[in-house]
């Protein structure tokens, strides 16, 4: 399937297309749609620093929007939007804001009693949260969106490098950094807007996706779903937004993908590891943990990949970028081409340097799956004589509802040691349930070896006096678990 820029078009596609708009209502870039509607507005955003925040900020700056923000720990995202000419405050009190500006925007995570929110609301401001503007942006173009419990950034980033690779001069907003796109976003000339798709808050409902992907579905952000069929459920709703002339590309392997998708009607191309779904990769082989992989398309054979990346999940990953581009006109066998020369994403199993002979890795895997799949790629890429694994668990109430899956995940490492639990969201009470104890103590029932070690100077520390040469440290979590990798390699 092909909706995007391919030159022959069957009677049908032209009648669907036509029906929702036709080619001519996205001959004009979304850069241009974007600017046309922001161009001289003031927008403000609360917490700018995150990675979709300052992505989407970055983006209505390239469109001419005047835009401020505030940020109380500010980071590289941040001092990058103000030499860009965007004014940033440190404080939230609301003393930023005032009747001048048009629209105030914050993430899911921003509480009602906020400094800035309270204000907004005071002055009588229009307010939305992230997820509505990325969907007002995605409205204007044709929208690439990425879901998925896992892989979401690093799908996001291949698709995104190889229409960048392959002509397409995209416009893209992905959760991490991606050095080879020059960051988190990207404000193209062409009509495609790729950007993630997260479930948190059921988020994802906002936009308008004409291409979708999701590449699994696992429990997660049981803070907001009460179980997994509430999450296949918000699945089913997401998948329901693409129209008849789209495309959903599905992780074929995945039972729970299939539920989501039952009775939805726009066409789906299902995505695994064996021949007899629509796209394929056939393992060819192995080296340092990076797959090799034949493509295959209705089983025929298009192209190979030869990733750069560890891991066989990213095989899977890779070979969805394959079909997404190819669901936006991209020839398949150039996005090979393109994807075989994708190097990362920053905080995915990225090298942090060289202490006392043994290498340190950072990654933001938090979810009890992502750990048991980086840990499993990275013994094969570096075969360490040890693996120490520094696990931060993010938020409470992920660590109390999965905890036995968490204590589960740790097998491929040699040593797990976990700090304090990065406090975000929960409530006080919540942070009462359970700590960094509770994990270390089911990792150890299962004969493995864990520590709890409550700050990060005391993890340095004990790692300098274990490690050794042919030995590997990866750094584990979406918090600032980071900053011991640096601290280690600082010297």
């Amino acid at each position: 399937m092909n909706i995007g820029m391919m030159p022959v078009e069957n009677e049908s596609r032209k009648e669907s297309r036509a029906a929702a708009g036709g080619p001519d209502a996205l001959s004009l870039s979304s850069a241009g749609r974007i600017a046309g509607r922001f161009k001289g507005k003031r927008v403000h955003f609360i917490g700018i620093g995150g990675c979709g925040m300052s992505g989407l900020a970055r983006m209505l700056l390239d469109a001419g929007a005047i835009v401020s923000g505030s940020d109380s720990h500010p980071n590289d995202q941040v001092l990058d939007l103000g030499r860009r000419g965007a004014k940033i405050n440190r404080e939230q009190s609301g003393i930023a804001l005032d009747e001048s500006i048009d629209l105030v925007v914050r993430t899911a995570a921003i509480p009602t009693n906020n400094g800035e929110f309270l204000a907004a609301q005071r002055l009588g401001l229009r307010q939305v949260k992230y997820a509505e503007l990325l969907g007002m942006v995605m409205a204007d173009s044709l929208g690439v969106a990425v879901a998925g419990t896992h892989g979401k950034s690093t799908t996001t980033a291949m698709i995104a490098h190889a229409l960048v690779e392959c002509g397409a001069d995209p416009s893209i907003l992905v959760g991490g950094t991606v050095p080879q796109l020059g960051g988190s976003s990207r404000s193209g000339a062409g009509r495609v807007f790729v950007a993630e798709a997260c479930e948190f808050d059921r988020s994802f409902h906002r936009l308008h996706p004409t291409v979708a992907l999701i590449t699994n579905i696992e429990e997660d952000h049981l803070d907001c779903y009460a179980d997994i069929h509430e999450i296949v459920a918000s699945f089913h709703a997401y998948a329901r937004l693409v129209p008849p002339h789209g495309a959903i590309i599905a992780g074929a392997e995945d039972e729970n993908v299939h539920k989501a998708l039952a009775e939805v009607r726009a066409p789906i191309e299902w995505v695994g590891l064996s021949p007899e779904w629509t796209w394929s990769a056939r393992t060819l082989g192995v080296e340092k943990g990076c797959y090799r992989g034949e493509v295959l398309h209705d089983g025929r054979p298009i192209g190979e990949l030869i990733l750069q990346v560890p891991g066989e999940h990213n095989l899977r990953n890779a070979t969805m970028a394959v079909a997404a581009c190819a669901a936006c006109g991209i020839d398949p066998r150039r996005a090979i081409e393109a994807i075989n020369s994708f190097l990362g994403v920053d905080r995915r199993m990225e090298v942090v340097g060289i202490v006392g002979g043994a290498t340190v890795v950072d990654d933001y895997g938090h979810h009890p799956t992502e750990i048991r799949a980086t840990l499993t790629a990275l013994r094969q890429r570096y075969q360490p004589r040890k693996l120490f694994c520094v696990f931060q668990p993010h938020q409470h109430s992920r660590t109390r509802f999965l905890l036995e899956d968490f204590a589960q995940s740790f097998e491929e490492a040699d040593c797990t040691i976990v700090p304090d639990i990065y406090f975000v969201r929960d409530s006080e009470a919540e942070r009462q349930r359970v700590n960094s104890g509770d994990l270390v103590e089911r990792i150890q029932a299962r004969g493995r070896d864990a520590i709890h070690l409550a700050s990060f100077t005391q993890i340095v520390e004990h790692l300098k006096s274990r490690i050794g040469p042919g030995d590997l440290v990866v750094t584990m979590g979406a918090g600032n678990v980071w900053e011991i990798g640096r601290d280690l390699t600082a010297e």
